[in-house]
């Protein structure tokens, strides 16, 4: 079983995060700060600490450099901020952190967080392309990856939902000349638009300490800067991403100050950036700037029998994770994954096989287990070829008014692979108003 050492000050966040990390299958060492230097660390995983609950960056630089040997971690650390100050994190992340989220996040964002910086570890010994396909689609990513990799040159990931962008993004830096300097990672659609400019660039007002706020572009210098859903950066913002990728200079947010940043920026989208374009929501010379080299990932309904590939790799870390082995898939179970089309890729696929294993009594899954329910609509593949091809957004809305008079919102939100809450949030975004149920008349008088 995975061990993580959770490092927390604040007694009720750090419970919350105890009970998040132990119900999902990890064993949790709790510490505060001043208690590391006593803790054996042979048997721990994985670091989950509070970067912004910590005194300051001092404490995180001796936290990193008790778990790590030769100048890099060898223990994973992710960094959980809830205060939206990437300073500290940016410190931590310089000198080796794995990883860091910022609040508010999804309970499954810091489970894949803490999957995938143990996965990234691993990956140290296996080769950067640890990934999982025989799909003409797949080794066709891959090939694009290695060729990719080892030069400066900007990369556009497009995919839908749950593909597997960030995996791709962490791969190029894996295999490329940085993979010994940082790879900071960003969510745009995750930060409000009015802290998105500071956060990436930085500010000159100094903090109560006397330490300037220092951005994400500052902290990437020499390595790999991943902006994922790089269509939801707001107009204002695009206009300086472009001038680094122009001048190669830095300007601090309010200042006039410039300094030269040497950082291999990465982006990712599911959304149509070209229909953007048209509706002048983003900048053309910045799509151009971005879009040197374009990696499309597959969704998981082209990729064949990758699918039980992938299944049964899932299946392997799931059980292993929960401490709850499974003998395996039926042949039911196969066919069931085969027949679907999967609108939340690998996301919902693993998903559908965590719940799987936790209701598995033993022998085989049956397809009951993942919910492939026959009896329920199959989506097929409803986006068409060539230029009339639909944008993921116009998928999302005909896939929801299609199927909410038949699924429940949480139906909804597992096929699509995302949390009810980002359904709810999309809905608003897009305008689709849930159907009201019917009022009930007045109760007639049985007398």
């Amino acid at each position: 079983m995975t061990q993580v050492l959770l490092v927390e000050t604040d007694h009720q966040h750090r419970d919350e995060l105890k009970s998040l990390l132990q119900s999902n299958g990890f064993s949790v060492l709790e510490a505060e700060p001043e208690g590391i230097d006593d803790l054996e660390t042979n048997d721990i995983d994985c670091i989950v600490a509070a970067a912004d609950l910590l005194p300051p960056p001092t404490e995180i630089l001796s936290l990193l450099s008790l778990f790590s040997h030769g100048g890099g971690a060898s223990t994973p650390i992710v960094l959980v901020d809830r205060q939206g100050d990437a300073r500290q994190a940016v410190a931590a992340m310089k000198l080796g952190a794995s990883d860091y989220i910022v609040a508010p996040f999804e309970a499954d964002e810091l489970v894949a967080a803490v999957e995938r910086a143990q996965t990234n570890t691993a990956q140290l010994a296996n080769g950067p392309l640890n990934m999982i396909g025989a799909s003409a689609a797949m080794r066709e990513l891959f090939e694009l990856i290695a060729k990719v990799a080892p030069t400066d040159s900007t990369v556009l990931i497009e995919g839908e939902s749950g593909t597997g962008k960030e995996l791709v993004a962490r791969a190029l830096h894996a295999a490329s000349a940085r993979n010994q300097a940082p790879l900071i990672t960003l969510n745009c659609a995750t930060i409000a638009p009015q802290l998105i400019e500071s956060e990436l660039f930085g500010h000159p007002v100094h903090d109560a300490a006397g330490a300037p706020r220092r951005g994400l572009l500052e902290a990437a210098d020499g390595g790999t800067l991943f902006l994922d859903e790089i269509g939801e950066l707001p107009p204002e913002v695009q206009a300086r991403l472009l001038r680094v990728l122009q001048d190669g200079e830095l300007r601090e947010f309010g200042s006039t100050a410039a300094r030269p940043v040497n950082v291999r920026l990465i982006t990712a989208t599911h959304r149509d950036l070209k229909a953007l374009i048209a509706s002048e929501q983003f900048r053309d010379d910045l799509y151009y700037r971005l879009n040197v080299v374009n990696l499309p990932i597959a969704p998981l309904r082209h990729r064949g029998d990758d699918v039980l590939r992938l299944a049964e790799a899932i299946l392997a870390r799931t059980a292993e994770r929960l401490s709850k082995p499974c003998a395996g898939f039926s042949e039911a179970a196969k066919a069931a994954m085969l027949g679907y089309s999967w609108p939340g890729n690998v996301r919902e696929l693993a998903n559908a096989i965590e719940r799987a294993v936790i209701l598995c009594s033993g022998g085989d899954i049956q397809p009951e287990l993942l919910h492939i329910d026959q009896s329920q609509p199959v989506i097929a593949d409803p986006a068409p070829t060539g230029q009339d091809q639909t944008s993921l957004e116009d998928y999302f809305v005909g896939f929801v008014t299609k199927y909410q008079d038949q699924l429940t919102e949480t139906e909804l939100a597992e096929k699509l692979g995302i949390s009810r809450k980002s359904l709810w949030e999309r809905r608003q975004r897009l305008k689709i108003p849930r159907k009201k149920t019917r009022k009930r008349g007045p109760r007639r008088d049985s007398s």
